[in-house]
């Protein structure tokens, strides 16, 4: 027998399911102008909507001004045609955050290193739970230039790289790897603005590779949905199913990620199953994705096993206190120079002038780089237009793959391996030039400074 479906709730072994109320959300109707609007309170209080809409970083001119600029863009896809305010950002960039995954690696590689294949599944699947407390910012990351790259080493045995692959529509890819497994991903969005929020939907494509055993696994995210954009207190949800397919046995993981309901309930819990290929469930697994995951032996009605307990697969490490932009300290690890490897690429996102100016404080001069790099990358477009070029990444390959997935269908782009090459070169030089990493200056461009 099947066992009973977390979204459901009620009895069973998951009797802390959510209760099924949304948040409590009020509009903002009664305020001129602003017909339509959303503030939706994840504690679900009864504050005053004009109070709870007031609350957030935008002082109320800045928010009236953004108002009258982006409602023209409701219900449209706003990945790459809106230009926003650096006040709103944090100094890192999307493919630097791409980087935070690795944060847990030490998961996968118990995994690898694991005989049982269903606790295979436990380990890869925290992994990539492991994540969204890192997901929970609700400040921007910067949105990558075309040929920007980002480079790690120096945590856990991994060799990543990252690269911009496309600029319209945005794309990135990326590659990792140590001596127990090989991570890649080709990362789409797509959105939908609605005034006070925006759904992400993940159109992406992910693929990692135990080297012990060589089963291959394929993810398959929930969506996320950031709320209270402009009026009310800015927070993330991410509600839906995670599924994490075997492709080489067949095996599976389902999570359902609860959605935050009445004053909270449910929010950030997370309950599903390790299945077989027959679809039997082996283990179940609950947690809450923002503190820890836990798993634990279960017959096929989902019950848990006599003379079994639940067991931790993962927890949440320790964090800063008040941190201005809510960084882990892996994240700022992954934003200094700590990670970077010998004869760094100089369109590395560690290098960007306004991410720099904006960690430094400095938001006048961190929106005069934002506004010179793009006004430059627009530049770069034209000419590539005019000469009937095509840009063409280093590191990875588009393919002929067209990637079908639920909210769209994606072009796949593929590890070429020269980096791999690159880095090997560098790293068995004796000749590498000890400089001074911070003066290199950035330098994705394909040309000459069009824009100068």
């Amino acid at each position: 027998m099947a066992p009973k479906d977390p979204k459901q709730g009620g009895g069973g072994f998951f009797a802390s399911i959510a209760s099924t109320f949304s948040a409590v959300t009020k509009s903002v109707n009664g305020l001129v102008g602003y017909e339509g609007l959303e503030v939706i309170n994840p504690d679900g209080g009864t504050d005053d909507v004009h109070e709870e809409a007031s609350k957030g970083r935008w002082k109320q001119e800045d928010r009236d001004g953004y108002w009258k600029e982006m409602r023209k863009y409701v219900g449209a896809d706003v990945t790459s045609m809106v230009t926003l305010p650096v006040l709103i950002f944090e100094p890192m960039t999307m493919i630097q955050k791409m980087a935070e995954l690795m944060e847990y690696s030490h998961l996968l590689d118990m995994a690898d290193e694991c005989e049982d294949p269903y606790m295979q599944m436990v380990y890869s699947a925290s992994f990539f739970i492991s994540v969204y407390y890192a997901f929970q910012r609700t400040w921007k990351p910067f949105n990558p230039i075309l040929g920007e790259t980002y480079e790690m080493v120096n945590h856990g045995g991994i060799t990543f790289v990252a690269e911009q692959v496309s600029h319209h529509p945005p794309m990135s890819a990326a590659h990792a790897e140590n001596e127990h497994f090989i991570y890649d991903i080709t990362s789409k969005v797509k959105t939908k603005f609605l005034g006070n929020s925006i759904d992400i939907y993940p159109v992406g494509r992910t693929r990692l590779t135990l080297k012990k055993s060589g089963v291959v696994l394929d993810l398959a995210p929930p969506p996320t949905k950031v709320n209270n954009l402009i009026f009310g207190r800015t927070w993330v949800d991410s509600p839906g199913d995670m599924i994490l397919t075997n492709l080489t046995t067949g095996d599976k993981v389902i999570l359902y990620f609860q959605p935050c309901g009445w004053f909270g309930a449910g929010r950030y819990e997370v309950d599903g199953y390790v299945y077989n290929s027959t679809e039997e469930p082996k283990i179940l697994m609950t947690g809450k994705w923002n503190e820890a995951m836990s798993y634990q032996p279960c017959d096929t009605e989902g019950e848990p096993l006599p003379g079994t307990e639940l067991k931790e697969s993962w927890r949440v490490a320790k964090v800063p206190e008040n941190d201005k932009f809510q960084y882990t300290y892996f994240a700022h690890k992954i934003n200094s120079f700590d990670t970077a490897p010998k004869k760094l690429l100089a369109s590395d996102s560690r290098l960007r002038p306004d991410r720099y100016a904006l960690e430094q404080g400095d938001l006048t001069k961190a929106g005069f780089e934002k506004s010179s790099l793009e006004e430059r990358q627009r530049a770069e477009k034209k000419n590539r237009e005019e000469k009937g070029h095509e840009f063409t990444p280093r590191w990875f390959d588009k393919t002929d793959e067209i990637c079908p997935t639920t909210w769209d269908d994606l072009q796949v782009y593929q590890y070429n391996g020269k980096y791999t090459e690159h880095r090997a070169a560098i790293d068995d030089s004796d000749s590498v030039e000890a400089i001074d990493v911070k003066s290199i200056e950035f330098n994705p461009w394909q040309y000459e400074n069009l824009a100068a």
